[in-house]
């Protein structure tokens, strides 16, 4: 389901604030959310595949054979120039800074690319302007643990102590602490942006209370229970800073951080001098995106703007215990703190892990990149940060007082490629393989408590299948649309090892012992998944039904009523209303606000502001007349022309010209439906023939039963890989010796 989310709709860019907009609100949280898989930007920046992190973890296993060089100045900045130099970096930024600090001392500061390509404005590392995104909860976290230091605040106690009298549901007897909001362990059912939250409208300010008020989420899990990366949780400790400081937010920031650490090019404001500075962002084409702001105005959890340089002044007074060294500002010849000894040493310590080998957070730092066989050091503490055309990274080894900063005007895998090589190549110690015990993995029926649906508690499309392999002992296998099945091995209790790039998987167990979460490496490392409940079917769809994998795996993520006692109506036709609803609603793609409705037959329709959002979308275009006709019943071909909108300009539609069609569908529908069999989005009602034709029942009417093996086939088909292959199949039967070698044709797997 990735698909509906990540990709270019081919839209023009003057739609930026109506078609894009639903995928931009979606993509700001992602991108505040997966360091590993690369998120679209609101101006049609294309998604690097999961492969693209694939190779960042290679490209660590190669460099770890490289002899060991011992961090000097010399050795930093001849590092950083080849790195950035390098044709498989280059590609990722168009304008990039770095700091590294080692020691008390800065040994490398240095700019690569273009702040402004058509200016030909280079980078400059104390003076360019990025927005720096998530790595701005290192900061608002810093300042909490400063009032936690005065005695102002106390972590275990329920937050709203200090952020006043907010209304939520709590149905838990556990209070929301300060403690979990720092730890990404709230609970809170997710609050991302709107689609109104990213605009150009620069007078507009919204306030951070304001934002709270209007968007405070529910409790939904037990508050500690589970890791879900959580930026509404750090929009709330801003509230709490300016509401315990009695300053605001950006007032305290200043004065409090940002003042005694001399970073006279930071802030939560783009005004002034860091607007004038602020670096020009750039698509994956290497397009500049349109400047943009965001709600509320002072973004706590992602609105800080800095430079390189003045990152550095951070880590250096971070590593140093919290001292600010001789020249800190207004404080000249002296030596002040920002943070006491005690509380950095808080800060660094990780607060939950699902496995030792895979820390969660600590308080205002997350875990690092696993690498291969090693998992995630807990020696290293780390940030990234994304928004639309900005990526960034922070990473500290305390026990080596060294720390690394990267940033640039692109959202790209830029840091996945940087972080591997800078410590293979400094520090391989924290690469080297973990050292488990011997282990005895557990019998193919025991495995089977694993095998279920989860679905990430933070984006529900990120959804990953695990089943074992019964003649196995500690054989598991995890397939996902991003990269497809690849085996899992037990390594430990509760963990595995995959095939792939030798990188862990681990699981955590309720109170009665049965499963309940999942973390992986790829698709989102920054959370958990949750497993799906057992799905108690329906009155007439049982587990022997044709149809019972795709309606009961729905069933069991959620998007059915899990009631035994009900019927399904697997038969019962779809109408083209409920089917974009339905479509939209799995995509987590929020219903259109637009008041003037594009059809003249959607008014009073339950459908109308989803309807509204595909138009916008331009997934719908009606049927010539004005009207959309949204109670008529969804032919199986229309059905496809909806998606294939959506996919084309991430699928190129040759690609699937040599699918053969049997069967009657009209002209308008064939590439569509001619991508979609390619891409295995069907159920069992479709089979290849004799001929390896396929017959997709194009004019029929959809039904309920067929719907549901489409949004099943959207979360769980490999479809990057079934592309890539077929890409790599016809290329090869395309050269020119491509005779000479024995072929089979190339067709669509029976789904």
């Amino acid at each position: 389901m990735k698909h509906l989310l990540n990709k270019n709709n081919g839209l023009p860019r003057n739609s930026w604030m109506k078609g894009v907009r639903a995928f931009t609100a979606v993509a700001i949280a992602a991108s505040l959310l997966i360091a590993n898989v690369q998120q679209a930007s609101a101006n049609e920046s294309q998604t690097l595949p999961a492969s693209a992190e694939n190779n960042a973890v290679q490209s660590s296993a190669q460099s770890s054979t490289l002899p060991v060089t011992t961090l000097t100045a010399d050795s930093a900045a001849a590092f950083l120039d080849e790195f950035f130099s390098s044709e498989q970096a280059k590609s990722l930024y168009t304008g990039a800074s770095a700091v590294i600090v080692k020691d008390g001392k800065v040994l490398a500061q240095k700019g690569y690319g273009y702040s402004d390509k058509s200016g030909q404005t280079a980078v400059d590392p104390a003076r360019t302007v990025f927005r720096i995104a998530s790595v701005s909860k290192t900061f608002t976290a810093a300042a909490i643990m400063q009032l936690v230091e005065q005695g102002k605040i106390d972590l275990k106690a329920d937050f709203r102590k200090y952020a006043g009298d907010l209304k939520f549901d709590n149905p838990f007897s556990t209070p929301v602490t300060v403690e979990h909001l720092l730890t990404h362990t709230t609970g809170f059912e997710i609050r991302d942006p709107e689609p109104e939250d990213i605009h150009n409208d620069f007078e507009k300010f919204v306030e951070i209370e304001d934002y709270v008020r209007d968007h405070m989420p529910p409790v939904v899990r037990k508050p500690g229970s589970a890791y879900m990366y959580d930026n509404f949780a750090s929009l709330l400790l801003g509230l709490i800073v300016q509401k315990v400081s009695g300053e605001p937010f950006e007032a305290y920031m200043e004065r409090h951080l940002f003042k005694p650490l001399g970073m006279k090019s930071s802030g939560f404001l783009l005004d002034g001098e860091l607007k004038k500075n602020l670096a020009v962002s750039y698509d994956a084409a290497d397009q500049p995106i349109n400047l943009y702001t965001l709600s509320p105005t002072v973004m706590p959890q992602g609105g800080m703007l800095s430079t390189a340089e003045d990152v550095g002044k951070f880590m250096l007074a971070f590593l140093n215990g919290g001292a600010v060294g001789t020249g800190g500002a207004g404080n000249a010849g002296g030596t002040s703190r920002i943070l006491s000894e005690n509380t950095v040493e808080m800060m660094e310590q990780y607060r939950s892990s699902i496995h030792p080998l895979m820390p969660d957070t600590t308080y205002g730092f997350e875990a690092a990149f696993q690498l291969p066989g090693a998992g995630s050091s807990s020696k290293i503490i780390t940030k990234a940060g994304d928004l639309i055309g900005f990526s960034s990274y922070l990473f500290l080894i305390p026990e080596q007082n060294t720390g690394v900063f990267i940033t640039y005007n692109k959202q790209s895998a830029l840091r996945n490629l940087f972080y591997p090589q800078f410590i293979s190549t400094f520090f391989p110690q924290y690469a080297a393989p973990a050292e488990l015990e011997a282990y005895t993995p557990q019998s193919g029926q025991k495995m089977e408590k694993y095998s279920g649906l989860y679905a990430d508690l933070r984006l529900k499309v990120l959804v990953s299948s695990l089943y074992t392999e019964e003649e196995k002992d500690g054989a598991l296998n995890i397939s996902d649309t991003f990269i497809g099945p690849r085996a899992l091995r037990q390594v430990d209790d509760n963990l595995f090892v995959d095939d792939v790039m030798k990188q862990f998987t681990a699981f955590k167990l309720d109170e009665s012992g049965e499963v309940a979460y999942m973390k992986e490496p790829y698709i989102n490392p920054l959370g958990y998944a949750r497993k799906g409940a057992k799905a108690a079917g329906f009155t007439d769809v049982n587990e022997t039904h044709p149809y019972a994998k795709y309606i009961l795996g729905l069933q069991s993520l959620g998007y059915y009523s899990n009631n035994a006692e009900a019927a399904f109506a697997p038969e019962q036709t779809v109408t083209r209303g409920d089917y974009v609803q339905k479509l939209l609603e799995a995509s987590s793609i929020r219903s259109s606000k637009t008041a003037e409705l594009a059809f003249s037959d959607l008014d009073e329709h339950p459908a109308a502001a989803y309807i509204q959002m595909a138009y916008e979308l331009g997934m719908v275009t009606g049927n010539g007349l004005g009207q959309f006709e949204p109670n008529r019943a969804i032919t199986r071909q229309e059905s496809a022309i909806m998606l294939w909108r959506l996919l084309v300009h991430q699928y190129p539609p040759e690609l699937f010209e040599d699918v053969k069609l049997a069967g009657e569908t009209e002209d308008w529908a064939v590439q569509a439906v001619q991508m979609i069999v390619s891409l295995g989005i069907y159920g069992p009602e479709v089979q290849i023939q004799p001929d390896g034709s396929v017959d997709f029942h194009s004019r029929k009417s959809m039904t309920r039963q067929e719907q549901a093996a489409v949004l099943y086939g959207l979360f769980t088909q490999p479809t990057d890989q079934i592309v890539a292959a077929k890409a790599a199949q016809q290329k090869t039967d395309s050269e020119p010796d491509g005779a000479l070698t024995d072929k089979t044709e190339d067709k669509p797997e029976a789904h």
